[in-house]
C-alpha cells in the first residue's frame, strides 16, 4: 500500500474517533486560516478564493439573469444573426426538451414570453414523466427509415418559411431646404397629400413639392395681406389643401388650379391645428374654439365645440369619420362625436400641452397621444370604453405620432431633449427603430398616403427638411 495514501487513511479514521467538540474546535481553527494550497498531488482539491474578482463574477451573473427583452436593446433583433440563433435555440428545445416547435418565432414575441417565464419560474429543472408511448408515425417520432437524427417537427421548422431580414434605413434619401420655418411647437406647417405633394408653410407663403418630379411651386402669397401661415392641411382625394393664418382666417386652395376657392372667418386667433372630414373641415385655434364647417355650404353652417381651456393644437378624425379627438396647451385630450356639442370623453392623464395625437388604423377606437416637456409621456386609450391601456415615458418631448397603415407599429418624434424619431412596436412598446439627422426637436412629421409609408420630418435646425423613406 502506498505508505501517503496509508497516512491520509489513518488520520481520517484518527479524526473520526475524535469528541464532537474537539473536532467542532478543529473545523473552526481551519476557517479562521486561509485555505492551504498543497503542492503534493492527491485526490482532494481544495479551491482558493484569495485571488477570485467577485465583482467580475457578480457582473457575469447579472449578465446571465438579464431578461431577453433587455438584451434586446442592446443588439438588433432583425439581424439575420440573431434570426439564426432564434432557429437553433429552437431546434435544441425540439430535440433536447421534446418543445415540439415547427416554425421559428418572432424574437419580439419570444422576448416577452421568456421575459414572462423568467419572472414566473423559480425552479432552475423541470421534469415530466411520460407515461404513454407515442407511435412511432405520428410528428413526434422519426421515421424508422429515416437516415436524418432529427425528428419530424424539426423538419418542419427547418422548412418553415422565413421572412426576409427588415431593413430601415437610418439616414434620410432626401434633404430639402427650408428657410423661414417658424419655431413653434402648436404649429401644424408640414402635410402630405394623396397626390405625393408635400405643402410646407414657409413664413408668410405656402410651397408645394412634387416627390415625383422634385419641382417646387408658391401656392400662394399671404404679405399682401400682412398675414402668416400657421398650419396646412390636405383633403383626403389631395385636390384641396386648407391653409390655417395668423390672423385666424382659414382659406381652401385648389391645388391643381392654384387658385383660392373660398375663406372661412369664425376665428378670433391664429388656427394651429386642421382636419378633414371628407367635406368637413374642423380648425382648432389659439381662442380655444374648435369650428366644423362643411365647404360645399354657406359659412354660417358651422358647428362651434368648446371644451379646451387654452390653445387647441391637435385635432385628428378616427378612421371610421365618427369621431373627432382634440388635444390642447391645457394638457386635455378630448373626443367629440359627430353629432354632440359635448365632448363624449376626457382624459387628463397628461402633464403637459397634447399635440401629438393618433388614431390606429389596425385596432377600432385605439387612440394613441403624446405629452409636451413636463409630460414626455406616450399613452394609449379605449376611447370605446374610456379606458387608459398603456403608457412609457419616452425621455422627451412627444411632437408628432403616426401609425404604420401595414404592420401594428407607431412612429414618435421628439424634442427637448432627444430630438430623435423612434419607431415602436405595439403593444408590447419596444423600440424597432431609432432615427437621427435632425440637430433641434423634430416639430412635424407627415406620412405619404400611399400604398406605402414614407417619412417627412422636418426641424428648425438649419431650416431642413428629412425624409426617410420605408419605414415599413
Amino acid at each position: 500500500m502506498d505508505q501517503e495514501y496509508e497516512r491520509r487513511l489513518l488520520r481520517q479514521i484518527n479524526h473520526q474517533n475524535l469528541p464532537a467538540e474537539a473536532r467542532l474546535t478543529k473545523v473552526r481553527h481551519r476557517d479562521a486560516t486561509c485555505s492551504p494550497v498543497s503542492v503534493k498531488s492527491g485526490d482532494r482539491f481544495i479551491p482558493t478564493r484569495a485571488g477570485s474578482n467577485w465583482s467580475i463574477n457578480f457582473h457575469y451573473a447579472n449578465e446571465n439573469c438579464r431578461s431577453p427583452s433587455q438584451n434586446h436593446k442592446a443588439k438588433d433583433a432583425t439581424s439575420d444573426s440573431s434570426k439564426d440563433a432564434v432557429a437553433y435555440a429552437a431546434l435544441l428545445r425540439n430535440e433536447l426538451l421534446g418543445a415540439g416547435i415547427e416554425t421559428v418565432p418572432d424574437p419580439h414575441t419570444e422576448d416577452r414570453r421568456h421575459a414572462v417565464l423568467s419572472q414566473d419560474s423559480h425552479s432552475l429543472f423541470r421534469y415530466t414523466v411520460h407515461t404513454k408511448r407515442v407511435p412511432f408515425d405520428s410528428d413526434n417520432e422519426v421515421s424508422p427509415y429515416s437516415l436524418s437524427p432529427l425528428s419530424n417537427k424539426s423538419h418542419k421548422l427547418l422548412r418553415s418559411p422565413r421572412k426576409p431580414a427588415r431593413k430601415i434605413s437610418k439616414i434620410p434619401f432626401k434633404v430639402l431646404d427650408a428657410p423661414e420655418l417658424q419655431d413653434d411647437f402648436y404649429l401644424n406647417l408640414v402635410d402630405w397629400s394623396a397626390g405625393n405633394l408635400l405643402s410646407v408653410g414657409l413664413g408668410a407663403c405656402v410651397y408645394l413639392w412634387s416627390a415625383c418630379t422634385s419641382q417646387v411651386t408658391r401656392l400662394c402669397d399671404l404679405s399682401v395681406d400682412g398675414d402668416s401661415v400657421t398650419s396646412v392641411c390636405w383633403n383626403e382625394r389631395g385636390s384641396l389643401v386648407a391653409v390655417g393664418t395668423h390672423k385666424g382666417y382659414v382659406q381652401v386652395w385648389d391645388a391643381a388650379g392654384g387658385r383660392k376657392l373660398t375663406s372661412l372667418e369664425g376665428h378670433s386667433a391664429r388656427v394651429g391645428a386642421l382636419a378633414w372630414n371628407g367635406e368637413q373641415l374642423s380648425s382648432g385655434s389659439r381662442d380655444r374654439v374648435i369650428l366644423q364647417r362643411d365647404v360645399r355650404t354657406p359659412p354660417s353652417a358651422e358647428r362651434r365645440l368648446q371644451g379646451h381651456r387654452q390653445e387647441v393644437c391637435g385635432l385628428k378624425w378616427s378612421p371610421d369619420h365618427q369621431h373627432l379627438a382634440s388635444g390642447g396647451n391645457d394638457n386635455k385630450l378630448l373626443v367629440w362625436n359627430s353629432s354632440s356639442l359635448l365632448p363624449v370623453q376626457q382624459y387628463s392623464d397628461h402633464l403637459a400641452a397634447v399635440k401629438a395625437i393618433a388614431w390606429s388604423p389596425h385596432q377600432h377606437g385605439l387612440l394613441a397621444s403624446g405629452g409636451g416637456t413636463a409630460d414626455r409621456c406616450l399613452r394609449f386609450w379605449n376611447t370605446l370604453t374610456g379606458q387608459a391601456l398603456q403608457s412609457t415615458d419616452t425621455g422627451s418631448q412627444v411632437c408628432n405620432l403616426a401609425w404604420s397603415k401595414h404592420a401594428n407599429e407607431l412612429v414618435s418624434t421628439h424634442g427637448y431633449s432627444q430630438n430623435q424619431i423612434l419607431v415602436w412596436k405595439y403593444p408590447s412598446l419596444t423600440q424597432v427603430a431609432k432615427l437621427t439627422g435632425h440637430s433641434y426637436r423634430v416639430l412635424y412629421l407627415v406620412r405619404l398616403h400611399l400604398h406605402f409609408d414614407n417619412l417627412h420630418t422636418s426641424s428648425e435646425s438649419k431650416s431642413v427638411l428629412n425624409l426617410f423613406t420605408r419605414i415599413r
